[in-house]
């Protein structure tokens, strides 16, 4: 059985840092692109966020809204991929959620609020 992990979520102030991490089991993170997603307060699922992802090269790619801000690595002997979220922002609160589209599996999320 196939089961993502996200931990790492919390109550921050603006311009702090968090690292979220994605732990997998029943399947090798490093055979597959691995995606973090986003949702908003109040936004339904079909509107998450994708927030960038991983490449199984170990190529990260992270969208405008968080460039130069969040980082994403992973450790393929930990079977772990992590989202660096530096400067945080307000609008960056929401649950977050890695994903393995290629085998259209996802987590249950973790909480990250920005707030002062």
């Amino acid at each position: 059985q196939v089961q993502l992990v996200e931990s790492g979520g919390g109550l921050v102030q603006p311009g702090e840092s968090l690292r979220l991490s994605c732990a997998a089991s029943g399947i090798a993170l490093s055979m597959y692109d691995t995606a973090w997603f986003r949702q908003a307060p109040g936004k339904q699922r079909e509107a998450r966020e994708w927030v960038g992802s991983i490449s199984r090269n170990n190529y990260p790619y992270l969208t405008n809204p968080v460039k130069g801000r969040f980082t994403i690595s992973r450790d393929n002997a930990k079977n772990e991929v992590y989202l660096q979220m530096n400067n945080l922002k307000a609008e960056d609160t929401a649950v977050y959620y890695c994903a393995v589209p290629g085998r259209d599996v996802s987590g249950q999320g973790t909480q990250v609020t920005v707030s002062s």
